[in-house]
């Protein structure tokens, strides 16, 4: 049951043209509560997340031709003629891109607005998928027994080592300013990721 869970929550939340929770988050959740296999969730998710994008491309054409301004359908399409134009450099673009945490959003949109072939990206999304998966879910495992540990009062040297790569991958994915690392190539950070309420 869990396992079946762990490939519907991939195409669920990467079928929708919204942002959504990260798949890898709903992925850690169904291996630490259900006890299942990290390399069999891992796979299931980013096979679920990969079909999810598919069905994203194939009915986004449709959905924003009535909901997009024209301005805003001219810009996505244009990005998505990038896309269907650039060979292996798009593949290696999405690659790279599924590889953040970013969301893939977007860049589906586009895909599926400007008709680029699916054998284009989502391979290329998959690897990418598949690789970002496996490091935050295996760290977020190590991290969550690490804690347990320590709040047990059984915490070892390996345990603090462990909450504490956990935290700082946690930390890059939420504090690292993605968007001018990948367009400028400049490490930079924003504390402010809340909204002022």
């Amino acid at each position: 049951m869990g396992y079946v869970a762990a490939f519907f929550a991939g195409l669920v939340v990467d079928s929708i043209p919204v942002f959504a929770p990260p798949a890898w988050t709903l992925l850690l959740f169904l291996l630490i509560h259900f006890r299942l296999e990290p390399w069999a969730v891992i796979s299931l998710g980013a096979l679920g997340s990969t079909l999810g994008r598919y069905f994203l491309t194939r009915y986004i054409p449709w959905l924003s031709g009535k909901f997009l301004n024209k301005r805003e359908d001219s810009n996505i399409t244009f990005i998505g003629g990038k896309l269907k134009g650039g060979g292996w450099k798009s593949a290696l673009f999405v690659l790279v891109y599924s590889l953040t945490p970013l969301s893939t959003t977007a860049l589906f949109t586009a895909a599926g607005m400007s008709r680029v072939p699916a054998y284009t990206t989502l391979p290329a999304f998959f690897v990418g998928k598949f690789s970002s998966d496996a490091v935050m879910i295996l760290t977020g495992k190590k991290a969550a027994g690490s804690l347990k540990r320590i709040l047990a009062g059984q915490g070892s040297p390996k345990s603090l080592i462990f909450l504490s790569l956990g935290l700082l991958i946690l930390g890059a994915l939420f504090f690292v300013d993605w968007k001018t690392l990948l367009t400028k190539k400049r490490l930079a950070f924003k504390f402010h990721i809340l909204k002022a309420g």
